[in-house]
């Protein structure tokens, strides 16, 4: 069954009520497990669990170092073009918002190469609007092999591909690519994405299962964060989490938190996240899954993203820049969104080695798989 399939017949409603009507009984029974299952995840991430914060995040914590041991990895955005032809609510890049447009050049991608590597980093997740005929398969050919050879792991987010087209991307250099649902409720997902192949609610579901078929290393999801009642929507990607393992076991995942920030467009969230909320999710994901990279970005505040480093989080982006062109030259006129900890990699660096962490700039493993 896939997972489309497998989510026509959950009743959204239904697992709302089921996650809310979570009693101190589950979320205790849910933590003295050693292995837990979604509806484990539904009581730790119920407004019965609040009061259970601090055991959570020691288990977390634990299980994280278990893992991963003491390290955080490190990435950094290079958005190459803010061109899109889709028309989304919560987006800075929508077609619909009257902002400047720019798609870097072979001379500008050198220059933020040269940039970023300055910066120490060895990992870079690639970032487009969704235009498929300007910033298309013919433009990604172009410029990943003038990309590839500067960094040791090579991500995407980009509009969802056919199988065929991951495959050869996968060949020029493409080792992850992060492909977010952004919400997993068909009619809500329908009132956001208004034009543009974005609409296509399944074929957008349907990219991990192409990305693991192309052989892709590392597929990350996620919803965003307020476009629906949070607790609903981050069940549906700890379900889809579980589908993709169980059938593409040879695949890394990741899942990331984003939460609607301020953008041209100004979207105000259907559903406020606190952050004890997300740190409350940050670690029910930690306590279902030991094995899935959890990434923060820097839509989140440095204290907060100093606080949470601990618990459970594995990557964190760092001197973000969220235009294109914005390390070598800073336009905020052509930014996506705003970010929160506008520290630099530097900074970052030292933050997390005063906490007893080991910054890791090379993904380890690419490095031992090479």
């Amino acid at each position: 069954m896939s997972f489309v399939e497998q989510l026509r017949q959950y009743d959204w409603d239904q697992i709302s009520l089921s996650i809310m009507s979570k009693t101190a009984q589950d979320v205790e029974r849910a933590l003295s497990r050693t292995k837990r299952d979604l509806n484990d995840f539904q009581a730790l991430i119920s407004p019965a669990a609040e009061p259970y914060l601090e055991q959570m995040a020691q288990l977390s914590s634990v299980l994280t170092r278990q893992r991963f041991g003491n390290t955080m990895s490190l990435y950094i955005p290079l958005y190459l073009s803010n061109l899109c032809s889709n028309a989304c609510t919560y987006c800075g890049f929508s077609m619909e918002n009257r902002i400047k447009r720019k798609t870097l050049d072979t001379q500008e991608i050198e220059a933020e190469i040269a940039a970023i590597k300055s910066m120490k980093f060895d990992s870079v997740l690639l970032v487009t609007g969704e235009h498929e005929t300007k910033v298309g398969m013919n433009y990604f050919r172009q410029v990943l092999p003038i990309i590839k050879p500067h960094f040791n792991y090579l991500a995407m987010e980009v509009q969802p591909l056919e199988q065929a087209e991951y495959a050869e991307l996968k060949e020029l250099g493409l080792d992850a690519v992060m492909v977010y649902q952004e919400t997993y409720h068909p009619s809500t997902y329908a009132q956001h994405h208004l034009r543009g192949n974005k609409t296509d609610f399944e074929y957008r579901l349907e990219t991990p299962d192409r990305l693991a078929r192309a052989g892709i290393d590392k597929i990350g999801i996620g919803a965003l964060i307020g476009l629906e009642e949070w607790r609903t929507d981050c069940f549906f990607v700890a379900a889809h989490l579980e589908y993709l393992e169980r059938n593409y076991w040879q695949t890394r995942y990741s899942i990331s938190f984003p939460r609607l920030r301020p953008c041209t467009g100004g979207l105000q969230p259907k559903s406020l996240m606190s952050d004890r909320q997300l740190v409350q999710l940050i670690c029910a994901y930690r306590l279902l899954n030991p094995e899935v990279e959890l990434s923060l970005s820097t839509r989140e505040s440095e204290v907060f993203r100093d606080n949470v480093l601990p618990l459970g989080i594995t990557s964190m982006s760092a001197a973000s820049k969220t235009q294109p062109g914005g390390y070598a030259v800073d336009n905020v006129e052509l930014e996506q969104f705003e970010v929160s900890d506008d520290r630099s990699a530097a900074s970052v660096e030292a933050m997390i080695r005063s906490r007893g962490f080991d910054p890791v700039w090379r993904d380890w493993h690419s490095a031992y798989s090479g």
